[in-house]
């Protein structure tokens, strides 16, 4: 069973990646960014758009309000200053999310209807928590696949490199 220490952990390195990530590509020029790659989600801009829309069905699906943003696959967001703006406030609303988990929520079950397939589903709120992160790193590791196709540099991405919770003993 995870915890609502290992959820904590995981929304703060969602967001430190994030932060990080969407530094690197606001350097990029805007064409870069938005080029097709021929990858899921086609360019950069498309692959931060559905990471956004991931972490928002599933939060909608957790603490509501439901996310009403298009369907899969369609970007949330044209402008990027706007996407960047969004992530940081979903972000902040993931990190509120997991300070506030309980062992009776985790052990909890949660229903919803997919909008990828209109199906509706009964799953463990634990299991819906991992694969919540667990898409996450999924699609950032496509995005810095991506990103270093274009020249730019991602940087570490490992978690041993959050902030805080490594100790150099150098």
């Amino acid at each position: 069973m995870i915890s609502r220490e290992y959820c904590q952990l995981m929304a703060r390195y969602n967001a430190w990646m994030n932060e990080r990530l969407y530094s690197a590509c606001a350097e990029m020029p805007a064409d870069e960014r938005t080029r097709d790659r021929r990858a899921f989600f086609g360019s950069i801009h498309g692959t931060l758009n559905h990471l956004l829309w991931g972490d928002r069905m599933w939060l909608g699906r957790f603490v509501g309000p439901a996310c009403d943003h298009p369907a899969f696959g369609a970007d949330m967001f044209q402008k990027f200053d706007d996407l960047r703006r969004e992530r940081q406030e979903t972000d902040t609303a993931m990190l509120q999310w997991a300070g506030n988990i309980t062992r009776e929520w985790l052990e909890s079950t949660i229903e919803y209807t997919s909008k990828v397939d209109g199906k509706t589903r009964r799953l463990p709120a634990a299991v819906a928590a991992v694969h919540l992160f667990n898409h996450g790193t999924h699609h950032r590791g496509q995005l810095t696949t991506l990103m270093k196709q274009a020249d730019v540099a991602p940087g570490v991405t490992d978690l041993p490199w959050l902030p805080g919770i490594v100790r150099i003993l150098d």
